[in-house]
């Protein structure tokens, strides 16, 4: 029973997100899902530190079957410009969720016996910097071969100030993710406070 209110958090964050990604923001360079995918990290510190390691990766794992569902339904639900979720894009979330959740759990088992704030803090700002570079670059660098029918993404390549489009885009997520890890650390604290220090559980 302890598992499920860790799987259902996950499991909304990533079903909202998946929604969120659909809704514009700032002339197109952030979408809604950028403010809710980052909780998910909240949830996996919040599983490390109270259950472990062990159990925080189980929860990762349930956030990743979800995500992939998520995106396989994504892929047969044709928008005006396509499929909502191209097929590129569905690797992209799956590999950059799995690595980037896995890295943020096995750095927070590492830190977890220092001050309160260094665990959630440290992990989820490796964590969200892996999670952005890997999904970025593998659903929409110009430098990767994907088939055509997997997503056409020439037009991220359109030049910004910042480089190519995807990488101005990235960027931009990115620095709502260092925000978000920094403000999570409330809630973290809130959700925690009372508890021990869980095994890392390797």
């Amino acid at each position: 029973m302890i598992f499920l209110p860790y799987v259902a958090a996950m499991a909304a964050i990533v079903v909202l997100s998946n929604i969120g990604v659909q809704f514009l923001l700032a002339d197109g360079y952030l979408t809604w899902g950028a403010f809710t995918y980052p909780l998910a990290f909240l949830v996996t510190d919040v599983a490390n530190r109270r259950q472990g390691a062990d159990f925080a990766r189980k929860v990762v794992l349930a956030g990743f079957g979800t995500g992939l569902v998520c995106s396989l339904i994504g892929t047969q639900v044709v928008g005006e410009f396509g499929p909502l979720v191209t097929l590129r894009i569905a690797l992209a979330s799956g590999v950059a969720f799995l690595a980037a959740q896995l890295i943020d759990v096995a750095v927070f088992a590492k830190l977890r016996g220092g001050a309160w704030w260094r665990a959630p803090l440290t992990s989820t700002l490796i964590g969200s910097s892996v999670d952005t570079a890997l999904f970025f670059t593998i659903a929409f660098a110009g430098f990767l071969s994907f088939p055509t029918a997997w997503g056409d993404v020439g037009w991220a390549q359109d030049p910004t100030p910042a480089g190519p489009l995807w990488v101005a885009l990235a960027l931009a997520d990115w620095a709502v993710k260092l925000g978000i890890a920094a403000l999570a650390l409330v809630p973290f604290r809130v959700m925690t406070r009372r508890t021990g220090i869980a095994p890392s559980g390797g």
